[in-house]
């Protein structure tokens, strides 16, 4: 009876704990992607006519495209069970050319007030990247779930650049009709705008090989000469193609609105005040590898 008994003993001993999903997830994850989206873009200016201010569009009144293509990067550094750190990318650069510019507008760039007159051919560039890093921390795990928390930066780093007819003069000595530049004449600015984000997110292995994940994050905050807010909504499903080789197909909401008011350095002066909106409702597609 003992010799019988032995065996079955030795393999309840034997026996390990299954691994929680968490456990069986690979330390890097490098995705890369597309999607498409929506932007809303403008900027304070003032009419030179009546001296009132108001918002120039850049997609409306100076023809940048509202929906485009971009490509979005993330890297993922699981350096335990419970702990990640995360970073990524997106990009959003478009330029386009008005012939005969319909409203008229002044702005205050850097010290230096820039004429915009009716009819002038004007070249516009908004370049925006969207970076984000990240903490998360996996609270609750499962044999084929996981649920975490995570806190982050993201930081929006905008450049706006004119071209073309353009007149300009000192703030100190500005007119009603500043000189014309010689053509071409680029002028540049360029802002960087924090968000911090807290959000939480979550995987849950259904079958075999594919995986239901989500994440969400929001923040608003207001400061002296910045006010925004963002949303950041994605639902998927994960398919292992190969052991290092993953597919995702998402749907994405994601929306950042910025109010900021640039100031000259060391002074109250307002040398820029923009209203940037940035969103996209829609499916992204990315693939991803592990190692």
């Amino acid at each position: 009876m003992c010799l019988l008994a032995a065996p079955c003993v030795a393999d309840e001993q034997d026996v390990a704990p299954e691994p929680t999903l968490a456990e069986k997830q690979n330390k890097t994850v490098i995705r890369i992607g597309g999607f498409y989206s929506n932007s809303n873009s403008s900027m304070d200016v003032t009419d030179p006519l009546l001296g009132r201010d108001f918002q120039i569009d850049f997609e409306e009144d100076l023809k940048l495209e509202e929906s485009q293509f971009l490509p979005f990067f993330e890297l993922f550094y699981h350096f335990n069970d419970r702990h990640i750190v995360y970073m990524d990318w997106k990009q959003l650069h478009r330029s386009a050319e008005v012939t005969q510019l319909t409203k008229p507008f002044q702005v205050e760039l850097d010290g230096t007030l820039y004429d915009f007159k009716a009819g002038s051919k004007i070249d516009t560039t908004l370049n925006i990247d969207i970076a984000r890093i990240g903490y998360g921390y996996n609270f609750y795990q499962g044999n084929n779930y996981n649920i975490g928390v995570s806190i982050g930066l993201h930081a929006m780093f905008i450049k706006t650049g004119f071209e073309g007819q353009i007149g300009a003069c000192e703030v100190t000595t500005a007119t009603a009709d500043c000189p014309t530049l010689p053509v071409p004449k680029t002028v540049d600015t360029k802002v960087t705008a924090p968000l911090p984000d807290i959000g939480l997110y979550g995987d849950y292995e259904f079958a075999d090989r594919f995986r239901f994940t989500a994440h969400a994050q929001y923040f608003y905050v207001k400061l002296d000469d910045l006010e925004g807010g963002l949303v950041d909504v994605r639902a998927g499903i994960e398919a292992e193609i190969t052991e290092n080789w993953h597919m995702t197909a998402a749907f994405n909401y994601y929306e950042v609105d910025v109010d900021y008011d640039q100031k000259l350095k060391n002074t109250d002066l307002n040398v820029a005040s923009y209203n940037l909106y940035y969103s996209f409702i829609g499916p992204m597609l990315s693939v991803s590898y592990r190692f």
